[in-house]
């Protein structure tokens, strides 16, 4: 399956943070008559999950600290790496505490992302009510490790679809597009006019396309088929 125009390939995660009262993220609009609460001189300890005092994860994290941020913590992943955004004034005494609770909470989310075979399929058979009219019936949808450089692929004289792995923690609406180009695939083998016109009804189609791309970019991989 052939992914078009670029994207960022962000999954972001917004935790509020324990230094004052709930307020909105730092991106959003600010609230109408909302009383400003006065900064603590000494932020409490946050709360963290399981596990999350152990060693530094093996993974690449990025740090970043901004003046604007103050009662927020967000973590992403940005290709091979994990962005964390902290207000300016956290003690970094604290620092690789929220780095460690961050990451946790990152990977339960993408946890949840991840159907098992059984959930893909009945995905898969919803999709197709809803978008195609019910007409692509496969008779088998799963997911496989072999497909390093494509996303998903299906085989039109048996109705089989697999999906590649790298799909799993990815937003469910990218993954709604991957099932439905396979599954359209079951109805239009090429990518002709009358592939593309089976998928105008999902309404993240370019979106999703561009995600992808984004995704691949990071990674080098290049477009899969």
């Amino acid at each position: 399956m052939r992914t078009a125009q670029r994207g960022a390939a962000r999954a972001e995660l917004e935790l509020q943070h324990a230094l004052a009262l709930q307020s909105a993220p730092d991106d959003a609009p600010a609230p109408v008559a909302v009383a400003q609460p006065p900064e603590p001189a000494e932020p409490p300890e946050p709360t963290e999950p399981p596990g999350a005092g152990g060693p530094p994860p093996a993974v690449r994290v990025e740090v970043r600290r901004s003046s604007r941020r103050r009662r927020t913590v967000s973590a992403y992943r940005d290709g091979d790496a994990v962005v964390v955004l902290l207000p300016a004034g956290l003690p970094p005494a604290q620092e690789q505490r929220w780095v460690r609770t961050m990451l946790s909470r990152l990977d339960a989310q993408e946890q949840r992302r991840r159907p098992g075979d059984g959930e893909l399929a009945a995905r898969a058979a919803d999709l197709s009510r809803r978008y195609l009219g019910g007409r692509a019936v496969p008779s088998s949808v799963r997911w496989v490790d072999n497909q390093a450089n494509r996303w998903g692929s299906c085989t039109p004289s048996d109705g089989t679809i697999r999906i590649s792995r790298r799909v799993q923690g990815l937003p469910t609406w990218v993954l709604d597009y991957v099932l439905l180009h396979e599954l359209a695939h079951l109805l239009e083998p090429g990518h002709g006019p009358g592939f593309w016109a089976l998928l105008e009804a999902y309404p993240r189609t370019e979106r999703a396309r561009g995600f992808l791309e984004g995704v691949d970019s990071a990674a080098g991989t290049g477009p899969g088929a």
